[in-house]
């Protein structure tokens, strides 16, 4: 089937259960790890346009926005500013390698209590700061809370839940993202107008209060019952587990995968090894997984989406609003982003993942082809743009993250943990939270620089890469929704493309082995 549809849940063995309110404040106190990774990037957007902020640390930068001589486009064009914003990421990038053996070894929760320390100490450096290696510092230790985090709290998430409200709960880590960066810019809207000038501390500091929510939160959280049954092997526990998270008695079909799961990952010792391998001693190819946990994160970025999380007001500043003008346009594009991200998690278990990526692709990329446009057109090296033209691009902005929040931004991090088996698992969402963070700093550290050097083809750029994303999804992303992850086998062997690669692999285990039950979908 070459549109990947496959993978419906007329393919697959249904568990039962409900979300159990034990389930949902579970995944609530997980969930904080998202707002956090929301608010450092919303925050860091912010005081980065504050004047009172550039002056202490970014003087040239200040200087640059008060000279007529410097092009509109390259005001803020500083690769200590960019550097300052784009050092998280670097962190997170080798934090979330070390981060894949402690999940696995330790568990879920071992990372998050890791990460919410980190996040902890950050927000004390950067409210604290008074020089560069201060505010660096900062942005490093965030980084390393962000590694730890996000690679946890999506598996944690998908283990979790049900299989039928999969998609929904693992998008609450998307959320509650976005209502991270909408708190960020609602405070440093308002911490702005501060006239002593130290309204940025506030903002960099106050990121203490919700990790150590989550900190303390973690400490009473219950692993998943696949690490339950991994690292323990005591079925009996996981069973009781299952039982209170489902709301019912009738959790042995579930038990049972789980079970055999556990049991072809223990046998795997070096997780990043396997995944690399064309075939293991299970006769499994995890060319598709790779792929899917390379290419998704690659393109989730390549969409240009971090120039909004974090460049926001200065892309607003640039072309001409005032200081609290761009930032209340921050909030404004992000109030959209989480309306559509509410939407995202009512419709994502019921419509599929696919149909939301090609809608989420289609609308992002009439969106920055407009906004490339619309520059082009209306707006020079040297003079603000029209007001009428100024609001357009925002609203242009705003339709551009709306798709972003109901496609590309929550499945991201769903789609890769739920195709991966438990003996790969934590190594493939390392591997996402890896290229994200490379990428985001390579954007981050090359954005202002494109700016100043191409202008408004920058975001046609932008656009040329959705492009590419969309046709992807489009021939090589198969349906999973509603799907268990035990038996995410099937989709391989259904699609057009990828049972070419695994089918006769999973057919000659499956002859070994003496089993059927893969259904035809």
């Amino acid at each position: 089937m070459a549109n990947g549809d496959a993978a419906l849940a007329a393919g697959g063995v249904e568990y039962g259960g409900r979300a159990t309110p034990f389930l949902i404040l579970s995944c609530v106190v997980a969930c904080c790890g998202g707002f956090l990774f929301g608010y450092d990037l919303g925050i860091s957007g912010g005081v980065t346009s504050m004047n009172s902020f550039l002056k202490r640390f970014f003087p040239m930068v200040y200087h640059q926005k008060q000279d007529s001589k410097v092009s509109n486009y390259c005001q803020f064009n500083s690769e200590l500013l960019t550097l300052f914003t784009s050092s998280l990421y670097i962190a997170g990038l080798v934090a979330t390698l070390v981060a894949s053996s402690i999940t696995r070894r330790y568990g879920r929760r071992a990372s998050m209590l890791i990460g919410g320390t980190f996040f902890i100490a950050g927000s004390v450096f950067g409210g604290a700061a008074v020089n560069i290696p201060m505010l660096l510092l900062n942005r490093i230790l965030l980084g390393i809370g962000l590694g730890f985090t996000n690679q946890a709290i999506p598996l944690y998430l998908s283990e979790m839940a049900p299989p039928q409200y999969r998609g929904a709960i693992n998008n609450g880590f998307e959320l509650c993202l976005s209502l991270g960066i909408l708190c960020a810019n609602i405070l440093n809207y308002f911490v702005v107008k501060i006239k002593a000038g130290w309204g940025w501390r506030i903002s960099l500091s106050m990121a203490v209060l919700p990790a150590v929510f989550l900190t303390m939160g973690a400490i009473f959280l219950p692993e998943t019952p696949s690490f339950i049954i991994h690292r323990y092997g005591d079925t009996n526990k996981a069973r009781v587990l299952l039982q209170k998270l489902r709301g019912t008695d009738s959790v042995q079909k579930e038990l049972d995968d789980l079970v055999s799961a556990s049991n072809h990952s223990r046998t795997i010792r070096y997780p990043f090894g396997n995944i690399f391998k064309r075939k293991t001693i299970f006769k499994r190819n995890y060319r598709p997984q790779l792929v899917i946990a390379l290419l998704i994160p690659f393109f989730n970025q390549a969409t240009g989406i971090n120039v909004i999380n974090f460049y926001a007001p200065i892309v607003f500043r640039t072309i001409g609003l005032k200081e609290g003008a761009s930032l209340l346009s921050s909030v404004v594009t992000r109030l959209c982003a989480t309306f559509a991200n509410i939407i995202a998690m009512m419709v994502v278990d019921r419509f599929g993942r696919r149909k939301l990526f090609l809608v989420g692709g289609v609308q992002m990329i009439l969106s920055q082809f407009t906004v490339g446009a619309i520059l082009a057109a209306k707006f020079n090296d040297y003079e603000d743009m029209d007001n009428e033209y100024a609001y357009l691009v925002l609203i242009t902005m705003c339709v551009f993250v709306a798709g972003f929040a109901w496609s590309w931004g929550p499945l991201t991090f769903l789609v890769p943990a739920e195709v991966c088996p438990l003996e790969i698992r934590s190594a493939g969402q390392s591997i996402v939270v890896a290229v994200v963070f490379l990428m985001a700093f390579v954007i981050g550290q090359s954005f202002l620089e494109l700016l100043c050097s191409i202008k408004s083809v920058t975001f046609f750029i932008f656009g040329g890469w959705i492009c590419l994303m969309t046709l992807f999804v489009y021939l090589f992303l198969p349906e999973t929704k509603k799907l268990p992850m035990e038996q995410m086998e099937q989709v391989w062997r259904r699609h057009w493309f990828w049972k070419k690669i695994v089918g006769e692999e999973v057919e000659e285990r499956q002859a070994e082995s003496g089993k059927t039950t893969l259904v035809g979908l």
